[in-house]
């Protein structure tokens, strides 16, 4: 499998050019049911069966879950989640869902595993949620599934997870595209750029472990250190200088936005030099505000992009910038393909119940339906008396059509550090 994706990512491929960074999402804020201060235990049972007016939460409506990093070390991808999230709702009680109203119930995580089961568990089993949206760490994803939702009906499915672990789990469906194409892109790239050896250092979880791994597979030179490192520790001194020790010219950061910074600025302050590398989440703006200009000139990022040209994706961006006053990202796009998904799932489905909505939630995005790429058309289309198999909705954030383990179709933006500012150099499809 490996060298089927090495050469569709082709080195001299590898950078189309696109003109445009980030994603969004459109339309007006809506209140939801957000608890910031995480969920409590709900116990170890639940069926997530719930009945044809299960998850309603008394109110006439539809409820379904969202496990969020509101605090953490992942908070920043949290917020772009809530955006997005916010924008889809919005769009779908425009029009309703059978006359009836979409509200999701927010829990944090807290960007750890135990964080994300005690909120999965409160959803799952004292709201009787049968469709779940969570969460953003790859580990706290397949925590989740492992803990509360293998053993029952509950549509699990990740805004923000890229961990290559998710795909042993076919339950478990994902909004954004596996890490894989992300490794083989960056050692395309660093030995494109004519370096031989590199010293990498990876988050201890398994989104660092999975993108590392296929990395280390894709690799053909010399890996001269290669060392994990743990989460929110005040100080990554020691690891900075093994990989100066290690006499590599290419570094690799495979984190998290807040421990890259530490790194960054220990680095800077030793006066070490590099060329740097990193996967999507050690990339954002909390990075360059809280990092030097010029310490980290030149570095490059493989990130989860979108089709930019796609209308749906610019009417999507100009949207959002209008709401935030800023350009989206992906992680914000994919909470918005999240929340689209899960209502035409519920749509289409007989009953509100997890058993339906396993039966749907992938058919409203398979290539044998009729494209649609709003909710306006899927949802059409369905009050028409249409079925799940006759929509095919080409999301914001790229076409989604999960295969067998519950992966999306996915792109890859490349962007660099030029002035202290991430520019955009082209994209790649994985």
């Amino acid at each position: 499998m490996a060298d089927d994706i090495k050469r569709n990512l082709n080195r001299r491929n590898l950078i189309k050019a696109s003109g445009v960074a980030g994603i969004t999402a459109f339309a007006g804020c809506i209140s939801t049911s957000d608890d910031e201060n995480g969920g409590g235990d709900g116990g170890d049972g639940g069926d997530g069966s719930g009945g044809s007016d299960g998850g309603d939460g008394g109110s006439g409506g539809y409820s379904i879950g969202m496990v969020d990093s509101l605090t953490g070390s992942l908070s920043a991808f949290g917020e772009r989640n809530q955006r997005g999230k916010d924008l889809a709702l919005a769009r779908v009680n425009e029009l309703g869902i059978d006359d009836r109203e979409l509200d999701i119930i927010v829990e944090d995580s807290g960007s750890e595993n135990q964080g994300g089961i005690s909120a999965a568990q409160k959803l799952v089993n004292q709201d009787s949620v049968p469709f779940l949206i969570g969460a953003v760490g790859s580990g706290v994803s397949v925590a989740i599934y492992e803990s509360v939702v293998q053993e029952t009906d509950v549509v699990q499915l990740s805004q923000n997870s890229t961990g290559l672990g998710l795909t042993n789990f076919p339950g478990l469906l994902r909004m954004s595209p596996t890490g894989r194409a992300q490794s083989l892109a960056l050692a395309n790239m660093i030995a494109d750029d004519g370096y031989d050896s590199v010293a990498l250092t990876y988050v201890n979880n398994d989104f660092g472990q999975s993108l590392t791994d296929a990395f280390v597979e894709a690799w053909d030179g010399e890996i001269a250190y290669n060392s994990a490192h743990d989460q929110e520790q005040s100080s990554y001194s020691s690891v900075m200088s093994e990989m100066n020790n290690s006499g590599a010219d290419a570094w690799l950061f495979i984190t998290y936005q807040a421990e890259f910074t530490t790194m960054v600025n220990e680095a800077y302050s030793s006066g070490y030099e590099a060329q740097f590398y990193g996967a999507d989440s050690a990339q954002g703006s909390d990075v360059l505000e809280g990092t030097p200009e010029g310490s980290m000139e030149g570095m490059k990022i493989t990130l989860p992009s979108a089709p930019i040209e796609q209308d749906n994706y610019q009417a999507f961006a100009s949207a959002f910038e209008e709401e935030y006053g800023e350009e989206p990202t992906s992680w914000s796009a994919y909470a918005y393909d999240c929340v689209i998904n899960a209502a035409l799932a519920i749509q289409a489905a007989d009953e509100f119940t997890g058993a339906a909505l396993q039966e749907t939630v992938r058919e409203v995005s398979r290539p044998e339906g009729e494209q649609v790429s709003t909710f306006e058309d899927a949802h059409a289309i369905l009050a028409e008396g249409g079925s799940a198999s006759d929509v095919d909705y080409q999301g914001v954030s790229g076409p989604i059509d999960f295969d067998e383990n519950g992966d999306p179709v996915g792109f890859l933006q490349i962007v660099t550090v030029e002035d202290h500012e991430y520019v955009d150099a082209g994209f790649i499809e994985g």
